[in-house]
């Protein structure tokens, strides 16, 4: 794992997702270790929190343990110098769409106050993602409307999560595209998609949405060629994380054509 920043260098990649979503464990030394590594080979790192993430539970011990794995995912993405911390917000469950987001808004401030004063937190945010599963939070006004509500928090755009809770219906063209990253610059401010921090697959869906991530070679949307020319059309500069099953090939195979489309990346 800690060869992971200049192996990424050696084959042309810049960013890492440290994946903790079985749990963060590790620790304090070897996390610096990877930070370390990661400034000398000039890699942008993030961390995905653990999957085991509810803040819209219905039981309070689910809530808890929700706020205690964030908080430990601020700690660790913070010695490892990363910047953001992707996570899964939680469920609509019998609350509704509203009541849902209110419990999460409220969720992700337990965690900064466990975590400490916001304002002593520096070049670290919370950015709760996109999801894939119509019965998940995680809309684009979901995230929207949580990050409206909170400090230090950010956007994560699973484009592929997007496609498959509009069960394919989104995007259809690069304005569909443009439209959500100008959606998320007008309500939250460019501070916010500066950089826009994305991930992108392909990805299979059923009637209830996200079912597999798939590799760009295959049958299924979305377009990543949309992603790209809306990010050239809007001017944004985004970090673009592989969800494929085979990362860094589809990695260097989305880099090589948004070089192609925007002419450097």
């Amino acid at each position: 794992m800690l060869d992971a920043p200049s192996f990424l260098r050696n084959i042309g990649l810049n960013a890492m997702e440290y994946e903790a979503v079985r749990g963060v464990n590790i620790s304090k030394e070897k996390a610096e270790r990877l930070g370390a590594f990661a400034r000398e080979n000039d890699v942008v790192l993030s961390l995905h929190a653990p999957y085991y993430i509810n803040l819209s539970a219905v039981e309070n011990e689910k809530v808890e343990s929700s706020v205690k794995r964030l908080v430990d995912s601020l700690k660790a993405t913070q010695w490892m110098g990363g910047y953001v911390v992707v996570f899964h917000p939680g469920y609509y469950l019998e609350w509704g769409i509203k009541e849902a987001v209110s419990r999460v808004i409220h969720g992700i401030n337990m965690v900064w106050d466990r975590f400490g004063e916001v304002s002593n937190v520096k070049n670290v945010w919370l950015g709760p993602e996109t999801t894939g599963k119509t019965k998940q939070v995680g809309s684009v006004e979901d995230v929207i409307e949580i990050c409206s509500n909170v400090e230090k928090c950010r956007p994560v755009v699973d484009w592929a999560h997007l496609h498959a809770r509009s069960l394919g219906r989104f995007p259809q063209d690069m304005g569909d595209v443009v439209k959500v990253i100008e959606a998320f610059e007008k309500r939250l401010g460019k501070e916010a998609i500066n950089p826009l921090h994305t991930h992108f697959s392909k990805i299979e869906y059923t009637r209830g949405g996200e079912k597999e991530h798939h590799t760009l070679d295959e049958n299924y949307g979305p377009d990543f060629r949309l992603v790209c020319e809306a990010y050239r059309e809007v001017g944004v500069s985004a970090v673009i994380i592989s969800e494929s099953p085979i990362l860094e090939r589809d990695a260097l195979k989305m880099k090589g054509i948004c070089e192609e489309i925007c002419g450097m990346l």
